[in-house]
């Protein structure tokens, strides 16, 4: 399997407000639904799509509530292929995994894009990522690893205007 990166965030901030019918105190100021306001959200998803515009590869980003295992990135790894990235062409997907409450990230790269750039890149995003997640600059932080991925994908991964293809969504996805 290829290497990866995941981290949980560091910094533990105080519970700012309850959020669910049954009031349990969240360590994010925010509900599952409106984890990004539909401004964030539109600012991740044109991330995602300015990313692509000049790359063969393909970058999604997962949103949930906890993570189902010890390790965010043995989580990202089973979406990965639940989502079905790893059927591209160029196996030059990436994964951004997201767990609200468990405060964990990872991010997972096919085979084609680590072969490419290997774990102290994947490393060094995680950390981008950190970095504005622990300002509370959350969609920020997804977007400018988004882009800086975008334009490892450029580099390695051209967009052909003559094969290529959106293989993937740019929604983001969001689970339980």
């Amino acid at each position: 399997m290829c290497g990866r990166d995941s981290q949980q965030i560091r910094e533990q901030k105080k519970p700012q407000r309850l959020i669910s019918k049954n009031n349990p105190v969240s360590i994010f100021p925010w509900r599952k639904k409106d984890f990004f306001s539909s401004e964030e959200r539109q600012q991740v998803v044109n991330a995602i799509q300015q990313a692509e515009q000049r790359t063969s590869g393909e970058v999604r980003v997962f949103v949930e509530s906890r993570c189902r295992y010890v390790d965010a990135l043995d989580r990202a790894v089973e979406i990965f292929h639940n989502l079905k990235m790893e059927q591209t062409q160029d196996r030059n997907a990436v994964l951004l995994y997201v767990a609200i409450k468990d405060r964990q990230l990872a991010v997972y790269g096919d085979e084609g894009i680590h072969q490419k750039l290997g774990d102290v890149y994947w490393n060094q995003q995680v950390t981008k990522m950190i970095k504005e997640f622990n300002r509370e600059n959350y969609a920020e932080g997804i977007s400018k690893v988004v882009l800086n991925i975008g334009e490892a994908l450029q580099s390695n991964f051209p967009y052909n205007k003559d094969t290529d293809k959106n293989e993937l969504p740019d929604d983001i996805v969001f689970g339980k």
